[in-house]
């Protein structure tokens, strides 16, 4: 690549829902003459090179540099034992380290942006000390960045008190057509002891007041999904569905070796015909709801591939019960499971009926992208909204209920599967929807030029 070429720093949040579709955008910036340095924590640095070496057929080999992404990895502040899905620790080391360890490449590095995620907030502060311009990518949704830029107020009208925790239960809606947010289900909300929710209050609430030292503000969605948000916040620049590439030959930054095979097994399915089931790389099942979602997918008799990671369930998963199960749904070609799979291939497989999913927002995205019908299953934050869009908006999909013990059982998984797949009318809107993202990234269309833009703002 030439010299000459504008030289950019993408920081996504270390976890997998932000590096993919920070990587995806470094892809594209590829695409247009820039050279790019994308810095992860030492942790996830690991994972993706693991991840590549597993995946790579000869090509790149897992190395630093991968289609012209030069990969750089940085300390997170955290010990080798320490527990990384400890939030309330994982976020106090990255908040103490990374600022650091940003501000000393930006010095060697020399360029010219930070691209960052907008969880990053203290390397925003310390770029722009060091006088390099900032633009923000918001890995969720519009309507997710929206009401977090509306939080001074929904505290002043009693949503939430001033550490963060809900006064009021239930859903509030920031405007007509965009999804309710839910006072349990917010950025912050997560498990464990109150301090824990306080500290991630905290760190939120300024992140988002520091989308006011960017330039820009782009994020992974696109016009039609969400008219309403980007009427509310048109500071907020839709530039997707992000995608590295039409062939999906280039590498997302996946933490876990891809199951390429399965590709092959729904080559041999037909049309319309398999129901693929991911729930992204945080959800935790108990025993029991594995099981009953395991037994749902039989009920169901149509064929199905689901992914399975090593971490997905708590402890006292019977070994014996899920051997059997795989044994039996293999040996009658009912299913597939595997570990981690290229989702992005599989959701674009004519073979594939209907997605069961967590609604995580890249997955939201890649499977409206492909006209895919989605049964929402939501996990935690943004999940629940996310779920709205599908089920009430854009009514591409529905939402299995769980049972007044939180348990989906079995039966509500097979009849609400039954239900998505035989609707005409939510293959019709998925299908409509799916257009209307094409469109917005074709040429001339409002995500190709909002990209165009950013570019051009990039190259200054």
């Amino acid at each position: 690549m030439a010299g000459s070429a504008p030289h950019v720093m993408v920081l996504p949040f270390p976890a997998q829902g932000h590096v993919t579709p920070l990587m995806e955008l470094s892809h594209r910036l590829v695409d247009h003459g820039f050279q790019v340095t994308f810095v992860c924590t030492d942790p996830i640095h690991k994972l993706l090179l693991d991840a590549l070496q597993s995946n790579a057929d000869g090509d790149n080999g897992g190395g630093e540099a991968l289609d012209g992404i030069r990969l750089v990895s940085i300390p997170d502040g955290l010990a080798d034992g320490d527990d990384r899905r400890d939030l309330c620790k994982f976020l106090d080391g990255i908040s103490r380290c990374i600022p650091g360890y940003v501000e000393q490449l930006i010095r060697e590095t020399k360029v010219r942006w930070l691209v960052g995620d907008a969880n990053m907030r203290l390397c925003f502060e310390v770029a722009k000390k060091l006088g390099v311009r900032v633009a923000c990518v918001f890995p969720a949704s519009a309507a997710g960045l929206g009401t977090l830029l509306r939080l001074p107020q929904l505290i002043e009208d009693g949503f939430f008190d001033d550490k963060g925790f809900p006064k009021r239960r239930g859903a509030f809606e920031i405007a007509p057509n965009m999804p309710p947010m839910y006072t349990s289900h917010m950025p912050w909300s997560i498990d464990g002891a109150a301090e824990g929710q306080e500290v991630s209050f905290r760190l939120v609430s300024r992140n988002t007041q520091a989308t006011s030292l960017a330039e820009i503000i782009v994020c992974n969605s696109f016009l039609d999904a969400e008219a309403a948000a980007f009427e509310r916040f048109p500071n907020i620049v839709p530039i997707g569905p992000l995608s590295a590439d039409q062939e999906f030959r280039k590498p997302v930054g996946q933490f876990l070796a891809e199951d390429a095979g399965c590709l092959k097994w729904l080559d041999a399915h037909p049309d319309g015909s398999v129901v693929y089931v991911a729930f992204g790389s945080f959800t935790i099942f108990d025993p029991r709801q594995f099981r009953e979602l395991g037994e749902g997918l039989e009920l169901t008799g149509r064929p199905f591939l689901w992914v399975v990671r090593p971490d997905f369930t708590t402890g006292g998963l019977s070994k014996a019960w899920f051997d059997e199960f795989t044994h039996r749904v293999a040996v009658n070609g009912r299913g597939i499971i595997v570990s981690w799979c290229p989702q992005q291939q599989v959701l674009a497989h004519r073979a594939v009926a209907c997605f069961v999913s967590h609604c995580g927002w890249n997955s939201t995205m890649e499977g409206v992208r492909n006209g895919v019908p989605i049964l929402c299953w939501p996990y935690f934050v943004d999940q629940f909204a996310n779920r709205s869009y599908i089920c009430d908006i854009w009514r591409t999909g529905l939402a299995v209920t769980p049972g007044e013990d939180g348990v989906v059982m079995k039966e509500e998984v097979a009849v609400k599967l039954g239900q998505v797949i035989g609707d005409e009318g939510i293959a019709e809107r998925a299908g409509m929807l799916r257009d209307a993202a094409r469109k917005c990234l074709g040429n001339g269309g409002s995500s190709y030029e909002n990209l165009k833009r950013f570019v051009d703002l990039l190259s200054e």
